[in-house]
C-alpha cells in the first residue's frame, strides 16, 4: 500500500507539472522553442524516475546484481535492447539507466494512449504509439505495415532532435513459458525476436546511435509480478550490461526490399540472441549453485 501510494503521488505530481508544457507543445510549430520544451518535458521525466528509484529503495529489500553500467555516457544516442518478462522491466531499466543515458523511449500499443493521466504524458514525450496487427489481417491489408514503418520513421525524426535512448524489447512481448512452446523458440529463455521494426529502427537513424546498449535481466527466484513488485517480494535482480558497435551495413539496407541484407540482419540478431540466452543460462546456474 505505502509503494502503491507513493508510485500515484510520484506521477501527479511531476504530470502536473508536465501537462501545461503538453499543452505548450501543440501550439508550438517545430523548431528551436520545441527543442527546448522536449528538454524541459524530459527533465521533468528524469525526476519522475528518480522519485520511483526513491521510493523503491525506501520501500523494496532487493538485492541488486549490476554490472556494465559504469561506462556509459548521457551525451549520446543508443538503442537500447533487452529481454521482456514482466512489467517490472522498465522500472528495472529506468532505475539503473536513468541519467547514465539519455531518456528511454518505448515503442508502445495503440490502447496504452488511453490510461490516465500517464497516457498524455507519453504522447507528451513522444513516445510512438503503434497499432498491433496479427498475420492474418496482414495478409488482407499489406498496406498496414507501410502505416506503421512511417509511424516509425516520424517517431525517429522527433528522436534525432535532442539525445535519446531508443528502446526496443526485440521479442515484442513479454515471454511466459505458453508462448515460448507456441512459438517452438530455439532459445531456452528466450521467445524469437523480432528484427522489423528494429532493422526499421536502425534504417531510419542508425547513424545518430552511438553503440547498440544490450541488457540482460534476470529474476532468479523466478518471474515477479507487477504486485509482488509493489509489494517488495524481489529478492534479488541481476542485470548485465554491455555497448556493442552496430554494423555499419545494418543501418544502411531495405529490410523489407532486399532479401540477401534481411536474412544477414537476421543472423545477426539471431546471434545476439543466442549469447543472450547462454548468459541468461550461466547466471541461473550461479544462482542454483549458490
Amino acid at each position: 500500500m505505502i509503494a502503491s501510494l507513493l508510485l500515484a503521488l510520484n506521477t501527479v505530481l511531476w504530470c502536473a507539472a508536465l501537462f501545461p508544457l503538453a499543452l505548450a507543445k501543440l501550439a508550438l510549430p517545430a523548431g528551436a522553442a520545441r527543442a527546448r520544451l522536449d528538454r524541459a518535458l524530459g527533465t521533468i521525466a528524469t525526476r519522475w524516475i528518480s522519485g520511483n528509484s526513491a521510493w523503491m529503495r525506501l520501500t523494496q529489500r532487493t538485492v541488486w546484481d549490476v554490472s556494465g553500467i559504469d561506462a556509459l555516457r548521457h551525451d549520446g544516442w543508443y538503442l537500447v535492447n533487452a529481454n521482456h518478462q514482466s512489467w517490472v522491466d522498465v522500472f528495472v531499466l529506468q532505475h539503473l539507466l536513468n541519467r547514465r543515458i539519455p531518456l528511454l523511449k518505448f515503442f508502445l500499443k495503440q490502447q496504452l494512449i488511453y490510461v490516465p493521466v500517464i497516457g498524455i504524458a507519453w504522447w507528451a514525450l513522444d513516445f510512438p504509439f503503434m497499432r498491433r496487427h496479427s498475420k492474418a489481417t496482414l495478409r488482407r491489408h499489406p498496406e498496414l505495415r507501410e502505416r506503421d514503418r512511417e509511424t516509425t520513421r516520424r517517431a525517429c525524426e522527433r528522436f534525432a532532435r535532442v539525445p535519446t535512448s531508443v528502446m526496443n524489447f526485440a521479442e515484442g512481448t513479454r515471454f511466459t513459458p505458453a508462448k515460448h512452446r507456441a512459438q517452438g523458440s530455439p532459445y531456452q529463455h528466450l521467445l524469437k525476436p523480432k528484427a522489423g521494426a528494429f532493422a526499421l529502427t536502425l534504417n531510419a537513424m542508425g547513424e545518430k546511435f552511438h553503440s547498440l546498449i544490450d541488457v540482460t535481466i534476470v529474476y532468479p527466484d523466478g518471474t515477479p509480478t507487477f504486485w509482488r513488485f509493489l509489494c517488495g517480494r524481489i529478492p534479488r535482480v541481476i542485470v548485465r550490461v554491455r555497448q556493442l558497435p552496430i554494423p555499419a551495413q545494418y543501418c544502411a539496407g531495405n529490410y523489407e526490399a532486399d532479401p540477401t541484407f534481411r536474412a544477414a540482419f537476421h543472423r545477426w540478431l539471431a546471434a545476439l540472441w543466442q549469447e543472450k540466452d547462454q548468459q541468461i543460462s550461466m547466471l541461473m546456474g550461479a544462482k542454483a549453485a549458490a
